[in-house]
C-alpha cells in the first residue's frame, strides 16, 4: 500500500513533526511504503503562479511529483496546526498547487465548472491530524470545527476519498510529556487501523 503523508509546520521542534513521525512509523511498521514531505524543509512554494491554475498548464517539477504521488497514493495521513481555524500557508499553498483539476477531480463532459465534480483519488481512506490551543468544546461552540468541514466535505469529499477521520490534540500549550506520549499513541494506533498489514 502506498500511504502519501504531508506535513505542514515551520518548527522542526514542534509536536506536529514528532505527530508526523509516528504517523509514519506506524504506516512504514505495517510494511506500506510511505511518501512522506516536510513542506517547510523541503522548502514548497505555496503560491500558485498565475496561468497554472488551468488544467493544461505545465507544471514545475516539484509540484509534478507530488501531483503523481497522491495519484498514486492508497492512502492520505494529513498533519498540521490549527491556525486561525484553517491549515498554515504552506498546506493551503500545497492544496492549491497540488490538487488539481484532471489530476484529483474533474467535472462531468458539458459541465463548465459549475456543477458538482467527480473525485478521481484512489485512497479510500484519509486521516487528518490536527494540534490545538483550543478546548474542544469552545471550538466547537464558538467557531463550529472549520477544520472538520474543510477536510471532510471541501477537500477529500470532492476528491473521492470516502473515509476521513480528523482527530485534534491539545491544548498543546498546556500539555504534560505524559498526554503528548499518549497522543502519539493514539496516532499510531490510529493510523495502523485505517492501513493494516496486508496479507
Amino acid at each position: 500500500m502506498n500511504i502519501s503523508a504531508i506535513l505542514g509546520h515551520p518548527r522542526p521542534d514542534s509536536f506536529n513533526h514528532a505527530l508526523a513521525a509516528a504517523a509514519v512509523d506506524a504506516a512504514r511498521s505495517a510494511g506500506h511504503e510511505v511518501r512522506f514531505h516536510d513542506l517547510q524543509a523541503e522548502g514548497f512554494d505555496p503560491v500558485l503562479p498565475a496561468g497554472e491554475e488551468a488544467t493544461s498548464a505545465p507544471v514545475p517539477p516539484m509540484i509534478d511529483l507530488h501531483c503523481r504521488e497522491i495519484v498514486e497514493a492508497d492512502g492520505i495521513v494529513i498533519i498540521h496546526p490549527n491556525w486561525w481555524g484553517m491549515p498554515p500557508a504552506i498546506l493551503t499553498g500545497w492544496i492549491d498547487r497540488v490538487l488539481r483539476p484532471e489530476v484529483v477531480y474533474r467535472f462531468e463532459e458539458g459541465d463548465s465548472g459549475e456543477g458538482t465534480p467527480v473525485g478521481l483519488l484512489r485512497a479510500r481512506s484519509a486521516v487528518v491530524f490536527n494540534t490545538s490551543n483550543t478546548l474542544p468544546d469552545r471550538e466547537a461552540r464558538v467557531f463550529g470545527d472549520p477544520l472538520e468541514r474543510i477536510w471532510r466535505d471541501c477537500i477529500f469529499g470532492l476528491c473521492g476519498v470516502a473515509k476521513v477521520e480528523r482527530q485534534t490534540f491539545g491544548v498543546i500549550v498546556t500539555s504534560t510529556p505524559a498526554e503528548r506520549r499518549a497522543w502519539l499513541e493514539q496516532a499510531r494506533a490510529t493510523v495502523a487501523r485505517h492501513f493494516p498489514r496486508e496479507r
